[in-house]
């Protein structure tokens, strides 16, 4: 009779962790664990014996399936906006951000319906929401203010992915300046440098006197309101004392003015991102930049004139006459930034960058 052949199946066709089938004879383990041998024939009914023995033996294996990746799908108009910033064209570029872009740092905007800001001031009895900005008011009843801001004060939010892009943009010396509405300083924080950066309704790092106008410490005010939840009084008059943030009723900062028309002349690439553009004149930036300036918008929703060929009435979800220069994405700002540099090949480099800067 002629001698039976062997096979051997190695242990890499098992998957990790499944023991080698046992041998018939013994019912133990084979001496050497990273192979099995089958006997094997060469007439057929021993070759199909051998088939069975070795499907009865696989039947307890259990082959995980391979993980099903899912394709990054990039909208068109992210790989638009990352041609344009591949190009090498674009080294004067003007950002302009709202409330929106602070939101995943959990600082909420103003608007929305059910968690922004206004809609969730009912516990200081305001006569309207926007009081709580309002210098009259203030001076009258700086109570709800007070209570307000030192929830708010800034140090115990971290920059998001999109204010370090920000500040990406100006490491490569693409950033002509920083025009932000927000006064949580994240821009700052992530890097972005006071040079490049235009805040336009103020910020915290400052304060002064509603009455006489006269500087007052940064740090005390801070201290007064968080520590001691009341307003600050000036020294001089009596006033009360609030940090330098813009309320309605005050004039924007000296620099914005000073600015704000060279930079949209000299502009040679325009993104916004969230924001309602709502609150003048800061919204008025989209419309004053050239002509030639492409504009990208990056936020929830379409605002503005982004988009509109004759006006305020007609839109159009493609490029047209009026903006075949602007670029809409509707949806989250960092996602949006996060695809953006993924393409670029700045993720790593963006990521880097916002780890540096985060609170532990």
């Amino acid at each position: 009779m002629a001698k039976n052949k062997t096979k051997t199946v190695s242990k890499e066709t098992l998957d990790d962790g499944d023991a080698p089938p046992q041998s018939k004879a013994t019912g133990r383990k084979p001496k050497d664990e990273t192979s099995t041998k089958i006997p094997t024939s060469a007439t057929h009914k021993q070759e199909d014996g051998d088939i069975a023995a070795l499907t009865k033996g696989l039947d307890s294996v259990s082959i995980a399936p391979k993980p099903i990746l899912k394709e990054l799908i990039v909208p068109e108009e992210i790989k638009s906006v990352a041609a344009l910033l591949s190009s090498n064209k674009y080294t004067n570029i003007v950002i302009l951000t709202g409330a929106g872009i602070s939101c995943s740092a959990g600082i909420p905007d103003f608007r929305t319906p059910g968690t922004g800001l206004y809609d969730n001031l009912q516990k200081y009895a305001l006569p309207f929401p926007e009081a709580v900005f309002d210098l009259g008011f203030y001076k009258s009843n700086p109570d709800p203010f007070v209570q307000l801001a030192s929830e708010l004060w800034p140090g115990t939010h971290s920059p998001t992915i999109t204010h370090s892009f920000i500040a990406l943009l100006e490491k490569k010396g693409m950033l002509l300046r920083n025009y932000t509405q927000n006064i949580d300083g994240l821009d700052v924080l992530a890097g972005v440098s006071e040079e490049k950066m235009i805040e336009c309704h103020g910020h915290f790092r400052s304060s002064s006197c509603t009455k006489c106008s006269r500087s007052y410490n940064g740090e005390e005010c801070k201290r007064v309101i968080v520590k001691e939840t009341r307003a600050p009084t000036c020294q001089h008059c009596g006033g009360y004392v609030k940090p330098d943030i813009v309320f309605f009723g005050e004039n924007l900062p000296m620099a914005y003015h000073r600015m704000v028309k060279k930079d949209t002349k000299k502009a040679d690439l325009l993104i916004v991102m969230g924001t309602s553009l709502m609150v003048g004149p800061v919204n008025m930036i989209p419309e004053i930049v050239s002509k030639d300036c492409p504009r990208v918008l990056f936020n929830q929703e379409l605002v503005g004139t982004f988009l509109r060929k004759n006006g305020p009435k007609t839109r159009k979800k493609s490029h047209n006459t009026n903006a075949q220069r602007d670029i809409f994405h509707g949806g989250d700002c960092d996602a949006a930034i996060r695809m953006l540099c993924n393409i670029l090949g700045w993720e790593q480099e963006l990521d880097e960058l916002n780890a540096s800067t985060r609170l532990a």
